[in-house]
């Protein structure tokens, strides 16, 4: 899966390098097995963004993109939008990104978490609770209910002052990281995808993701005309 993701990463535009940071040195060597460039961290890291400041303060680069191993769907396209804000908002700290839930088992997923924005794509909150909340006998409000994809980006220069905030008590209370930001009033650009993204939390998401590589894997050989 982690190779699978790397291969993704190279492929996007405007990716200059892909490093897999870890504290684990079998998913280091695993990394260096298929060719891939693994940089070993500290193991107190209570976030990935706190590891992800660590390896920053190593590189000369403006943007740096967190691409979740346990995301195998990303795809290159999806880090392009992820980078794309940063060259029209040069006080732009943060970005990540958005795709319609399609289904009301994942809209009451604890795990498939969920984010509601502004007319500018700029988060308001995120949650593992169904947001928005639709009261019953009110008309249903001319609003979608968004999936929250696991990936981010970040100026350079914003990550060390990110991993210096404490923790904030919502970002205790849900488990997310990046209600840390909102907290501390750093506005987070969550721009709208049509591509999937699963993240594999659980067995059954292990299970589906599988399901759907094969799907594509077979749609990809019939467009080709291969059998």
């Amino acid at each position: 899966m982690i190779e699978h993701v790397y291969r993704r990463a190279i492929e996007a535009r405007g990716v200059s390098r892909v490093l897999v940071a870890t504290d684990d040195e079998r998913i280091a060597e695993a990394v260096r097995r298929f060719g891939g460039e693994a940089v070993m961290t500290s193991p107190t890291h209570l976030t990935g963004t706190d590891r992800l400041a660590e390896v920053a303060a190593g590189l000369d680069c403006d943007v740096v993109i967190n691409v979740q191993g346990d995301e195998p769907l990303v795809a290159p396209e999806m880090i392009e939008q992820a980078i794309a804000p940063f060259a029209d908002d040069e006080h732009l700290q943060m970005t990540s990104l958005r795709s319609p839930i399609r289904s009301d088992h994942d809209l009451h997923d604890p795990n498939v978490v969920k984010v509601v924005v502004d007319e500018h794509d700029f988060a308001l909150y995120f949650s593992r609770a169904p947001i928005p909340w639709v009261r019953e006998r009110t008309p249903k409000a001319p609003v979608e209910a968004w999936r929250h994809i696991g990936l981010y980006g970040y100026r350079r220069t914003f990550l060390p002052t990110f991993a210096a905030m404490r923790p904030a008590a919502l970002e205790q209370l849900e488990r997310l990281e990046q209600l840390r930001a909102l907290e501390h009033g750093i506005p987070i650009k969550v721009m709208p995808t049509n591509f999937e993204a699963v993240g594999v939390d659980t067995p059954a998401d292990l299970a589906r993701v599988e399901a759907l590589m094969l799907a594509s894997a077979a749609a990809d050989s019939t467009r080709a005309g291969r059998p």
